[in-house]
């Protein structure tokens, strides 16, 4: 039986079983495709991280499949109509489906009356009557702690593994037993798998994860991936550079240069970017960074879209308007688009999966990125930037994609004969096929825009520094690099030297 989101679909090298999607998007892309039919599966997590929203989800979308229906089994004191009124609020809760396709049963007397034993009859029957092919055990602890032994406990167990088995129904396990490195459990070792949840400090924050510890049966995307419960319910978000550790296809790295919309510094590229590459932009505040960007998405007359981590999309729009930049009637007319993420708070993978999502449903084919540094401060782990963005900007290659990221330095004024003092530029190799150096200069009382291009894939490129200054209709880079080499001239000069002193 097929159905919307919880269809089952036929996999190999597992016995020939089907998978059953979770319905959660990317629960299903961590598992690599969702839970096996007749599988156990333990769903573990402190209080509150989580377990019966997602339990809930699960069982929804699947009875939104025809013909599919689920059992939702609670061996806690809290009653039923306690639990939905938490849920119903939630984008995936439907009324309609309790109790003929999605049945909340509660087994919390039976247990404690007649043991594991009535509690194993109770679940054949109601499984069997409710022809379930989706059943949740809600509160697995409360059934280990009414067993005689570890011995009963791990028969238990095995009795529900050849239900599962033998009706070909999936079986959801609820515990909050201890979590981490303890987890020695029985239980853990007899099951399908184990998907851990939990909610881990960083600093004054803290984030939702989620992880696969054990799957029977196929590969999956192993470490931890953040999740957050939203209004529609729970949203997985897996780690993008394990998602992303292949591009879905094959780079197509040929073709005619993407013009940056500023002659001059096109000329100084070679005709322009390269097509589909990544671009790096570094300059200290005010530079112009943002303005390029701006000038590169209104260019050309393929589809755009900027992603910005430090000014809102209507700051960016006041922006391209005062500087009469063709970004603005670009913007204006829905062909460059604007996502604008606030680096105070948010989760770095959910900011990936948007910006990949919104470049293929709008077949986007310029990037701009405003804010690389401040993108790494979504990440928890600073470690990851680099591995992130290398992911991410190869898909965008992938998927046919120029792009631009930018990159904030200090303010240390272009020295001469060292012209990238100040500059950091580590890892920037795994990330980015050109780089763009864009530098204050000092002279006197007045501050000089210079402008340089340290590499371009596959150019015979112009590294000479250029002036430019920022005008009515953005950029203008000079034509050549006299008056560059005149202010490093002097400054190179004796006199030059002491007023930098």
């Amino acid at each position: 039986m097929t159905g919307a989101g919880a269809s089952t679909t036929r996999v190999g090298g597992y016995g020939g079983l089907e998978r059953v999607p979770t319905g959660i998007a990317g629960l299903d892309a961590i598992l690599g495709g969702g839970l096996f039919e007749g599988g156990v599966y333990i769903v573990q997590g402190t209080p509150g991280s989580g377990k019966t929203i997602l339990a809930n989800q699960v069982c929804f979308t699947h009875a939104a499949a025809g013909g599919r229906r689920a059992l939702y089994v609670t061996l806690l004191a809290e009653s039923h109509a306690r639990m939905l009124g938490h849920i119903a609020p939630l984008g995936f809760f439907d009324s309609g489906a309790i109790p003929d396709r999605l049945t909340y049963l509660s087994a919390f007397r039976t247990l404690q009356d007649e043991g594991l034993s009535g509690l194993l009859t109770l679940l054949r029957r109601e499984a069997a009557g409710r022809e379930a092919s989706l059943i949740v055990l809600d509160g697995v602890m409360a059934a280990e702690e009414t067993a005689d032994s570890a011995i009963e406990f791990k028969k238990f167990i095995h009795e529900l593994q050849t239900q599962a088995a033998a009706t070909g129904a999936t079986i959801l396990l609820l515990t909050s037993a201890a979590t981490g490195a303890e987890m020695v459990a029985a239980e853990h070792t007899m099951v399908d798998g184990l998907i851990e949840l939990s909610s881990r400090p960083y600093g004054r924050r803290s984030e939702r994860d989620l992880e696969v510890r054990k799957f029977r049966g196929s590969g999956f995307l192993r470490g931890r991936h953040v999740f957050r419960i939203t209004d529609a319910g729970v949203a997985v978000y897996p780690r993008t550079e394990a998602r992303l550790r292949e591009p879905s296809r094959r780079d197509h790295l040929r073709g005619p240069k993407v013009p940056l919309g500023v002659p001059a510094l096109d000329g100084m590229l070679d005709g322009g970017l390269p097509l589909h590459s990544t671009t790096l932009l570094a300059g200290p505040s005010g530079i112009g960074k943002t303005t390029l960007g701006l000038q590169f998405l209104g260019s050309g007359a393929e589809p755009g879209l900027l992603v910005g981590f430090h000014e809102s999309a209507e700051s960016l729009k006041a922006k391209a308007e005062a500087l009469g930049l063709a970004a603005a009637a670009a913007i204006a007319a829905g062909e460059v688009g604007l996502m604008w993420q606030p680096a105070t708070e948010g989760l770095i993978d959910e900011v990936c999966d948007q910006l990949l999502a919104t470049v293929r449903n709008r077949g986007v084919r310029r990037v701009f990125l405003d804010g690389l540094d401040a993108m790494s401060r979504l990440a928890e782990d600073g470690d990851r930037i680099i591995r992130i963005v290398a992911a991410l900007t190869a898909e965008l290659r992938a998927l046919n994609v120029t792009s631009i990221v930018t990159m904030e330095t200090d303010l240390t004024g272009l020295a001469a004969g060292f012209p990238l003092s100040g500059v950091s530029l580590r890892g920037a190799s795994a990330i980015t096929e050109n780089i763009l150096l864009m530098r204050f200069v000092e002279q006197r009382s007045a501050l000089h825009r210079m402008v340089s291009v340290i590499k371009a894939r596959d150019s015979a490129i112009d590294q000479r520094l250029r002036c430019f200054a920022i005008r009515a209709g953005g950029l203008v880079v000079e034509d050549g690099p006299d008056r560059a080499e005149a202010i490093l001239a002097e400054l190179q000069s004796p006199a030059g030297r002491r007023g930098g002193e």
